[in-house]
């Protein structure tokens, strides 16, 4: 029996609403009822990051989050990054360094990215690897992704008004 719930929320900036099984996860929610296929289910335990999505700019495994507590909450996934066609600096860097191999993992490590350098913050190749922990790739050994959210962090971040601005020359 599903004990079911009406929640709203907003994904990719559009509006939603509509009943949800309390147990259902934001995951299944995006992907198999709103078309949101971005976010992969790799592990289901949140363990492996390919599920990350933005809940009020927070990256959040979305496999083990409950649709319910979207409720009020602002989602982003991968799919309303790239505004008319033109790729976020963070996934051009992602395409830029070639850490891009199977793209399982891609979508949850563009998403923490994104998420970090909306926070602005210069961070040290190990602060980098350390909020990119949360992320396994079987792929590309993590050199190429390292590099990618090094270019985004150390060299471009969001001002206050959202604008892209280089932080350094090089």
């Amino acid at each position: 029996m599903k004990l079911l719930k009406r929640i709203s929320f907003t994904v990719n900036e559009q509006e939603v609403s509509m009943e949800v099984d309390v147990r259902e996860s934001l995951l299944e929610v995006l992907r198999n009822r709103l078309g949101y296929t971005g976010a992969k289910k790799g592990c289901g335990v949140g363990e492996c990051g390919a599920c990350t999505v933005l809940v009020d700019d927070t990256p959040i495994d979305s496999c083990i989050y409950l649709a319910v507590w979207a409720d009020g909450k602002k989602i982003r996934t991968v799919e309303g990054l790239a505004k008319n066609g033109e790729l976020t600096e963070v996934q051009k860097a992602f395409v830029d360094e070639g850490a891009v191999q199977c793209g399982f993992c891609t979508p949850g490590l563009i998403m923490t990215t994104t998420a970090l350098v909306e926070r602005g913050e210069k961070l040290s190749r190990e602060e980098i690897k350390r909020e990119l922990s949360g992320h396994f790739c079987r792929c590309t050994g993590y050199k190429q992704i390292l590099h990618a959210a090094e270019k985004c962090l150390n060299n471009i971040c969001k001002s206050n008004e959202g604008q892209q601005v280089n932080r350094e020359d090089n």
